[in-house]
């Protein structure tokens, strides 16, 4: 059996809540048994953002903390980690809107019955596993640690010893070998056009000369190359027909 093992995140400071949904997440576990999940317990937003890590995968957050509230650790969390689903636990309806600014999966209102848990954890796994098909990749930078979907990478560039990795919001320099990222990115229809490149096919939108292009770039692809990486990009286009 495939178990699928999930980190999640409790932030909450009422001890009696985090007891229920701990319960709830392991009568869940026991009634899906391909499921796994890890705890960490936070009682205030601020200590989840403080030296916060893109570990989780489900962060359950409490709105109405004594020290940062559940909205304000969210605008923080979604500055390192797009991704993760993040889940408002509340008393205060009237919260749900605001909840949709820090792009909140959903929330729960307390008391919260295990129906309507069990539910939106469901829902929650489903978005998961259909995530876990790309590649996520942890990147670590002069200024931050952050969680990257192989997905909304265009294309990885080696300048020396350095790499900047470009997305279709943002580029990020680290100091790394385009070579770990190729054998990382094997699976995940990333191709090396050169030495300097490792594009992601996704983002091709077709090949002048000897130019990929990829966003708004015109990549260079090595004429040594240039076959290989053809009948690359020919084979991703026709698996997605």
């Amino acid at each position: 059996m495939i178990i699928l093992i999930l980190n999640v995140a409790i932030v909450e400071d009422d001890a009696e809540s985090v007891k229920l949904l701990k319960s709830y997440f392991i009568r869940y576990q026991r009634e899906n048994q391909n499921i796994a999940f890890e705890f960490y317990i936070f009682d205030d937003g601020v200590k989840i953002i403080s030296n916060f890590k893109p570990i989780y995968d489900i962060i359950l957050l409490d709105i109405e903390m004594e020290i940062t509230d559940g909205l304000r650790t969210a605008e923080i969390i979604r500055e390192t980690d797009q991704k993760v689903i993040i889940i408002f636990v509340t008393n205060m309806p009237q919260y749900a809107i605001k909840g949709y600014s820090v792009n909140a999966t959903n929330y729960l209102l307390k008391p919260l019955p295990y129906f309507a848990f069990s539910e939106e954890i469901s829902k929650s796994i489903e978005r998961i596993k259909r995530e876990k098909q790309n590649k996520n990749i942890i990147i670590k930078t002069e200024n931050c640690i952050k969680k990257i979907d192989s997905d909304e990478i265009l294309f990885i560039e080696s300048i020396k010893h350095d790499l900047i990795i470009h997305t279709e919001q943002d580029f990020f320099e680290i100091r790394d070998t385009l070579k770990k990222y190729e054998d990382i990115l094997q699976d995940y229809n990333f191709n090396r056009a050169n030495n300097s490149y490792l594009i992601n096919l996704k983002h091709v939108k077709g090949v002048e000369q000897d130019f990929a292009l990829v966003g708004n770039h015109k990549l260079k692809i090595a004429r040594s190359k240039k076959k290989q990486f053809m009948e690359h990009l020919v084979n991703y286009l026709g698996e997605k027909v």
